[in-house]
């Protein structure tokens, strides 16, 4: 501010100069100094300050955090092909056994994947925890066909002493989509035996008046189907 009042003055006292009367001719080495001393001062004015950019600051976004959903059950579990008793069974979990869960079919299943493969739980006896925005939905697979059922059961049995019973059991196959077939004796499975499968014998104990039911149970993935009971009785 100062230099700029001094510029002033400098050029003040020029113009003043420039009025007095001509009594005699100017000095140019005056003239010349004056000019000399006008562009000093002018060189000497601090430019006014120019405005700095500030650089942007790059916006910083958070990644929300994700934990990979599972599911554990309380009791022993059947894990099945599908959402329902109609599906074969996979596996069964076992309590506090801890499984991934990869998809959700609504309203109450999850799909998991355990060492078996992957598994239908019903979430009524699931308990699931972690993240489960990224889990997809899913669609039931198709339940499928389940066996015909054996027909035109026959049996011929001989019972003989000291309580024993020889039992030879023949039947239709009528299925074509069987894994196999099982033995039904008194509710209780007696035996397993292969696709195609037409008879079966065997020999049990079986006490005079004494009786035993049987059945043909034909089996597949998707369910199985029985045949009507046979009913033998030692005399």
């Amino acid at each position: 501010m100062k230099r700029i009042l001094g510029l002033y003055l400098v050029v003040g006292i020029l113009i003043s100069s420039c009025n007095l009367p001509a009594t005699e001719a100017s000095d140019p080495q005056i003239a010349t100094a004056a000019a000399l001393t006008v562009q000093a001062a002018l060189n000497a004015v601090t430019p006014l300050a120019t405005a700095t950019k500030i650089p942007a600051t790059k916006a910083i976004t958070s990644t929300p955090t994700y934990s990979q959903p599972m599911a554990s059950v309380g009791d022993t579990t059947n894990c099945r092909k599908g959402p329902g008793k109609n599906y074969e069974r996979v596996t069964q979990l076992m309590p506090l056994e801890s499984v991934k869960i990869i998809g959700f079919f609504p309203p109450n299943y999850w799909v998991v994947s355990t060492k078996d493969g992957e598994c239908w739980l019903s979430g009524e006896f699931t308990t699931p925890v972690g993240s489960f925005a990224a889990v997809p939905t899913v669609t039931a697979p198709p339940v499928g066909k389940v066996p015909e059922a054996a027909s035109k059961t026959t049996w011929t049995f001989s019972c003989y002493s000291p309580d024993k019973a020889d039992i030879t059991l023949s039947w239709n196959d009528n299925a074509d989509n069987e894994s196999g077939y099982r033995i039904i004796r008194n509710d209780v499975k007696a035996a397993d035996l292969p696709v195609n499968s037409t008879n079966f014998a065997e020999t049990i104990n079986l006490s005079s008046g004494k009786s035993v039911e049987y059945k043909i149970q034909a089996f597949n993935p998707n369910g199985e189907t029985n045949s009507p009971v046979v009913k033998i009785t030692c005399p």
